[in-house]
Formats: structure tokens, sequence, C-alpha cells
């Protein structure tokens, strides 16, 4: 039964990746679209460097939450030694 429920959340897991990664990536395009039709030089220079900025957030976000969840859902949890604690 605990296989069975962490493969669904495995699969959800990936569907929700996948969905965040295009949905950063269309917004990054957007974005550049955006930058790259402003006249002013000042304007352009600083709007890169907020790009910039947001696809790096946007894209590590998404990778640290794959990873995260990929170690909620498959790590291993040992029972309790029965000695007691090791000074």
């Amino acid at each position: 039964m605990k296989m069975i429920i962490a493969s669904v959340a495995s699969f959800l897991t990936t569907v929700l990746i996948v969905a965040m990664t295009l949905g950063a990536m269309f917004i990054l395009v957007k974005a550049t679209e955006y930058v790259t039709s402003l006249e002013s030089p000042l304007l352009s220079a600083s709007a890169m460097g907020a790009e910039l900025l947001l696809g790096v957030v946007l894209l590590l976000g998404t990778v640290w939450l794959a990873t995260h969840l990929a170690v909620r859902i498959f790590s291993f949890k040992e029972p309790p030694s029965a000695g007691g604690s090791v000074v």
C-alpha cells in the first residue's frame, strides 16, 4: 500500500514539476520579449538584470521543489535503536 501511495505521489510530483518549469519558461519568454522591446538603454539594462534575477529564482525554485519532494517521498526512515544514544 505504501508503494502505491509513493508511486502516485511521485507521478503527481513529476506533473507538478513539469508544469512549474513550463510556466517559468513561458514567463521568462514573455519577459524577454518585453525587455527587448524597450527603447531606453538604462531602462533596458535594469529590466535585463531583473529578468536574470527572476529566471534564477524561478528555475532554482523548481529544482529545489523537485529534489525536496523526491527526498520526502522516497526517504527511508530507520527505526530507533534499542540500545540508547551513543555519546
